[in-house]
């Protein structure tokens, strides 16, 4: 199967150099100053073992490739901001032997949150949910981090809303030659939930730095609180923190990596590199719209959403807000009811 890698960030571009390491043929898609990056040098991926890199072949869209192959497997790792251009570009891409790719191809949906699976499952037949634990850092054009060892990463992966495939276990059989643990599961909705609760630090990240202080940590606490309550009045199974724990055991564990230092989350990540956007609608917002749908008040969820977007909106610097602030203008978020 050839892998078109749809948005070659820090996760696309991770899980495409490890597939295209393991000898998998690969397409990066990208724009920017990344694609540029990517045509002239290849795609520069910093891992324990050392700094490879791979020239592969890198567009900007479908139209470069021409029409589509039997075999391909689009993976989609864009933010979920970004996911309805980029299911409008790729859908009718027509495929050898005709039909097109919303109809024929598979769609992995590489992404944090649950939206881009359901905005997805909108489009194309084939959709794939995956629960991405892999820790990754995109900041320079042309190169990306995961600093996880022995495994980059562990990837749990079904169809959409409900099921496995062969499709699926030919995927998962692809990652685990490279470098992934990728269990195939017919809940993947449940792992991506509990994932979605962890996720709710992200834009804590973002606005206030990393979750170490016991202010910080007491404060998340509150939020994911918050989430946990949500899905309970939703009746939404999630793994369990125990679960989790098994499946991930000690088969990523972060190292120092050489000239790649891991300052925050994706998050983090956009705000640092002034994108204007950032995921917190479909994270800490996927929480504040259960909430209203089940009649659960979620202000600390609202509180950070809100704080996110306009720090992303207005370019702010990523952490800039001291913590102190942020528990300050929670206490008042939960005292007001929003």
């Amino acid at each position: 199967m050839r892998y078109i890698v749809i948005g070659a960030g820090a996760v696309g571009g991770t899980v495409g150099g490890r597939l295209a390491q393991a000898g998998h043929e690969v397409v990066l898609v990208a724009r920017g100053r990344h694609l540029a990056a990517l045509r002239e040098h290849g795609l520069r991926l910093r891992v324990p073992q050392g700094e490879l890199t791979q020239r592969l072949p890198a567009v900007d869209g479908p139209a470069e490739l021409g029409e589509l192959r039997a075999d391909d497997v689009l993976v989609l790792a864009v933010k979920t901001q970004d996911t309805v251009p980029a299911l409008e570009a790729w859908a009718d891409v027509p495929v050898a032997g005709g039909g097109t790719a919303a109809e024929l191809l598979p769609l992995v949906c590489l992404q944090n949150g649950v939206e881009g699976g359901r905005l997805a499952l909108r489009r194309f037949r084939h959709v794939y949910g995956v629960c991405v634990w892999l820790p990754s850092t995109h900041l320079e054009p042309g190169v990306v981090s995961a600093a996880g060892t022995p495994l980059t990463g562990v990837l749990h992966l079904g169809r959409l809303p409900h099921g496995t495939d062969d499709t699926a276990h030919r995927i998962a059989a692809d990652l685990r030659v490279a470098h992934f643990e990728a269990p195939v599961v017919p809940d993947v909705a449940r792992w991506q939930y509990a994932k979605l609760l962890g996720n709710l630090s992200n834009a804590l990240e973002a606005v206030s730095g990393p979750v170490d202080s016991e202010e910080a940590r007491g404060l998340y606490a509150r939020v994911r609180a918050e989430g946990e309550a949500v899905l309970a009045a939703a009746g939404i199974a999630c793994a369990s923190p125990e679960e989790q724990r098994a499946a991930r055991g000690d088969k990523v564990t972060l190292v120092p990596l050489d000239g790649a230092p891991r300052g925050g989350g994706s998050s983090w990540q956009s705000l640092v590199r002034g994108t204007g956007s950032i995921e917190a609608d479909h994270l800490n917002g996927e929480i504040v719209l259960l909430g209203r749908l089940h009649g659960v008040p979620t202000p600390l969820n609202e509180l950070l959403q809100r704080l996110a977007g306009r720090f992303a909106r207005e370019r702010r610097a990523a952490g800039s807000m001291p913590v102190a602030e942020l528990v300050r203008r929670a206490d008042e978020a939960v005292r007001n009811g929003s």
